[in-house]
């Protein structure tokens, strides 16, 4: 198949420019500025974008699609349809499935899994626990995106607290190590003061009081001490505070960065104020804090000290969600309007096109080493997303595609659209349409096993 999609306003590299894009064989055979002759052959199915944007596809580093184990939820038949349908062409999936992602063999069973069933591109963490650092030590850093470790609650043994494991994984983890930061004691000191002062029914905008700015500093602070000390490539996951961003540099080039940080979609548009309404959809890990902490961590992106814009996609029930305080999980689902709340953002004048695309798209790409992906650019896979950047929408329960049904960004209106995605050159989202002939593949990456 051949494919031309013509006179679109592309964005790509800090530049904007109205240009024409040739593909074959799944990759970007050739970039053509407007005016130029294009002199194709053969059969080409066109596309005329002249009113539309043409971006790299996003990559969203952080996802929950929880397969194995979590039917009722989600899996990567689903979350991956909702994720192209929002111009998500590769995502990260996380280990606390069941079982757990805490071996290689467990490792390659997703990766089938996710052949069979991804209609987005993948790769997998292998998750850390306090016994299996031989595991860990066996990764192929070429295959795996990273190694991660849960510095605060999670499921079964996945809380690393044994500070000799940690020791030993930021010294001996082959590639990147991805953070969740947060300082379990501190956690369970303030849950029982609240649980004193309320008993079961603590109100959930508590929730940022229990997991604390103080919960994430003294977590984040000690990964930090822990990659210098073993020149680990760390990456710290879902920043939530303006704290954490005193821990971060923004002036080296992100090539060159051994440390890098992730934000996520909920912490950037989401604040302490919207507990009120919203109650438990948005009760995440690390929790939703103040106008303050977002707006030091729109600046953290726009003075480079954060690096990567991702979701946390992590759907669960209504009926799990409306559960009391402690019994509610934490998560919620946002792969399929990722790319269209940002860009809100740059509508509102907090960030532009090109900020959007460097930290969802370009930065991805350069951070994990990812090959041949996260650009326009000739002989690159063909991953790509045109938006109606005038397309007016309304999130509603009969256009959300997760499989839990719902969204915390019900009954929002958004101004742009995503009209069609590309998966290594397919088509595989048009109008609302998805062509599921095509299913995606495993990311591979440009790194050498130390």
């Amino acid at each position: 198949m051949q494919t031309l999609i013509k006179n679109a306003t592309i964005f790509n590299e800090g530049i904007r420019y109205t240009g024409s894009l040739y593909i074959r064989d799944g990759r970007i055979k050739k970039i053509y500025r407007t005016g130029n002759d294009l002199n194709l052959h053969g059969k080409i199915h066109e596309i005329d974008a002249s009113d539309l944007w043409l971006l790299p596809g996003v990559i969203d580093d952080q996802v929950h699609f929880r397969d194995p184990g979590f039917p009722e939820k989600a899996d990567f038949y689903t979350e991956s349809k909702a994720a192209v349908a929002g111009g998500v062409t590769s995502v990260m999936d996380m280990p606390n499935t069941m079982p757990q992602t805490i071996t290689q063999s467990y490792l390659q069973e997703k990766f089938v899994m996710a052949s069979e069933k991804s209609l987005s591109n993948y790769s997998f963490y292998l998750g850390a626990t306090n016994d299996n650092i031989e595991e860990i030590a066996a990764t192929d850093p070429s295959h795996v995106c990273g190694i991660k470790v849960f510095m605060g609650a999670s499921t079964g043994n996945m809380l690393v607290d044994d500070p000799g494991a940690l020791e030993k994984i930021f010294s001996r983890a082959p590639c990147l190590v991805a953070v969740h930061c947060e300082d379990e004691n501190t956690i369970q000191t303030n849950a029982a003061r609240f649980r004193e002062q309320y008993g079961p029914n603590v109100p959930i905008s508590c929730h940022p009081d229990i997991r604390s700015e103080e919960a994430c500093y003294r977590s984040s602070s000690l990964a930090v001490d822990l990659a210098k000390k073993h020149h680990t490539r760390l990456h710290i996951l879902h920043l939530s505070t303006a704290r954490e961003l005193t821990l971060l540099n923004g002036t080296i080039p992100l090539n060159n960065k051994t440390i890098t940080a992730e934000v996520c979609i909920h912490h950037l548009w989401f604040s302490q104020d919207d507990y009120d309404a919203l109650g438990s959809l948005i009760k995440w890990n690390p929790a939703i804090k103040t106008k303050k902490d977002r707006e030091a961590l729109l600046q953290g992106i726009l003075d480079n000290r954060i690096d990567v814009i991702a979701t946390d996609h992590a759907p669960h029930t209504l009926d799990e969600k409306r559960r009391p305080y402690f019994d509610a999980p934490s998560g919620g689902p946002l792969i399929q309007h990722s790319l269209v709340a940002m860009l809100e953002l740059v509508r509102n004048g907090l960030l532009t096109v090109e900020k959007v695309v460097e930290k969802m798209c370009h930065a991805p790409a350069i951070l994990f080493g990812i090959d041949q992906r996260g650009f326009i650019r000739e002989g690159y896979w063909a991953d790509l997303v045109l938006v109606d950047p005038k397309k007016d929408w309304t999130v509603r329960s009969e256009n959300i595609r997760y499989k839990c049904g719902w969204s915390p960004f019900e009954n929002v209106t958004f101004h742009s659209q995503v009209q069609s995605t590309f998966v290594n050159g397919h088509m595989i989202y048009d109008s609302g349409t998805i062509d599921e002939t095509n299913k995606g593949q495993a990311l591979r990456f440009n790194r050498i096993k130390a």
